[in-house]
């Protein structure tokens, strides 16, 4: 899910329910999410399958994940007596985004609630700067950082890094948004004063000399187990991831085993429980750098609904609810995901008839779409073609092709028209 952008505001809105959670009628667990977007709509669908009930904390009836849920708390994440109702009685209470008030959830887990992942554990994936100084503290590797508290802050660490510096919102910043590239001191002068007088906390670390973006997902219970999936490469336009490639081509088996063994040592240091995403630089000398954390399910995991044995979202349940790791194998050589992003112009078909037609020229396309009104670059859903078995990640004609595929695809779904000029009528 991305922050702040899971209300349908194309649908109507209904009269919000006031009754409480249903009752349990079955001895499988209840897990209760916070934030009702496409993360949770997905990790329902994940749910029915193993029997358990999603119980989900909507901001609104029209959320992606309250239309379909049965359980549905309707109430905001900042709300602690809304984020009482949604966790009372459940198994674990979890998430499908990190902006809950942590002090919220100290007292829910004073409370007895089985918070996971964790308060102590969350506030890093909340906070940038607090994870920087942590993830520094334990060796790991991250730019070099600072606070920026005034314009002087941020003149001394550009003029100390060439201008070659990122300026980040410590928190909230999502999909682009919060960061800013500033090529000068008065760029740089402009963008902190502005945010300062805001009231936003800002950071500045040094920019990336990077090859590409990296994914490593992985999942921690509280027993201690952990799990990776492959590391993909992620494809970035406008701030927005737009394509994940499953495994990331050309990628060498000591940095994919490095990948992955800061993403489980992450995960263990501190203390996460459920799946994780470290989002991660290739740097062009061939090591690696870590961006940010995500603490949920994420858009770089969503291939694994049809490219793995395990989704992320059945893992995310099973972990939070302490059960044994699934097998994260991938399914064939190469999966490719593309997101689904809305068009500048809403095309005049529907989208009933845009899945009809990509089925019937694209059998093998797994489409996932979130029920959620189209506008121009909102995430609206996404497709996974998984490759043939007979493929190789290591054949870059092949990976071409793949995502090629998954492209065509999503264009299609967002716009209603075919990337390599195809006539549907006519062939």
């Amino acid at each position: 899910m991305t922050a702040g952008d899971t209300v349908n505001s194309d649908i109507p809105q209904q009269t919000p329910r006031t009754d409480p959670p249903r009752q349990r009628t079955s001895s499988l667990p209840v897990v209760a999410m916070v934030g009702g977007g496409q993360l949770a709509r997905m990790t329902h669908q994940a749910a029915i399958e193993l029997g358990q009930t999603l119980r989900v904390l909507a901001a609104g009836e029209n959320d992606p994940a309250a239309r379909v849920s049965a359980d549905v708390v309707l109430g905001e994440h900042t709300d602690l007596a809304a984020l009482r109702a949604v966790a009372a009685g459940a198994d674990a209470l979890t998430f499908d985004h990190e902006h809950v008030p942590t002090e919220h959830l100290d007292v829910l887990v004073a409370e007895g609630v089985n918070v996971q992942p964790p308060p102590e554990a969350l506030i890093f994936a909340q906070d940038k700067l607090r994870m920087r100084v942590r993830l520094r503290e334990l060796g790991l590797p991250v730019p070099d950082f600072t606070e920026v508290a005034s314009i002087e802050d941020v003149v001394a660490f550009g003029d100390a890094h060439d201008w070659r510096i990122v300026i980040k919102a410590v928190r909230g910043g999502y999909d682009g948004r919060g960061v800013w590239m500033p090529d000068d001191a008065d760029e740089a002068r402009t963008v902190v004063s502005d945010q300062l007088a805001a009231g936003v906390p800002l950071m500045a670390e040094q920019r990336v000399d990077m090859a590409r973006e990296l994914s490593a997902m992985v999942a921690r219970s509280p027993f201690g187990q952990g799990a990776t999936w492959p590391v993909v490469e992620t494809v970035q336009r406008s701030g927005q991831c737009a394509v994940v490639i499953a495994p990331a081509p050309g990628l060498s088996e000591d940095l994919a085993a490095d990948a992955e063994h800061i993403a489980l040592r992450i995960a263990s240091e501190l203390g996460v429980v459920g799946v994780m995403a470290v989002e991660l630089f290739e740097k062009v000398d061939g090591t690696l750098s870590i961006n940010e954390l995500a603490m949920r399910p994420h858009n770089s995991g969503h291939w694994t609904q049809d490219g793995a044995r395990t989704s992320q979202f059945e893992q995310h349940l099973r972990a939070v609810l302490d059960y044994p790791l699934g097998d994260c194998a991938p399914l064939a050589p190469v999966s490719v995901m593309a997101n689904v992003l809305g068009a500048e112009e809403q095309p005049s078909s529907t989208m009933d008839e845009r899945v009809h037609h990509l089925f019937a020229r694209m059998p093998d396309a797994k489409v996932h779409l979130y029920d959620k009104g189209e506008r121009k670059d909102r995430k609206i859903g996404h497709v996974n073609i998984v490759g043939p078995s007979n493929g190789s990640a290591s054949d870059a004609e092949h990976v071409a092709e793949v995502r090629e595929r998954a492209e065509r695809a999503a264009h299609w779904l967002s716009h209603g028209v075919w990337t390599d000029g195809w006539d549907p009528h006519h062939g």
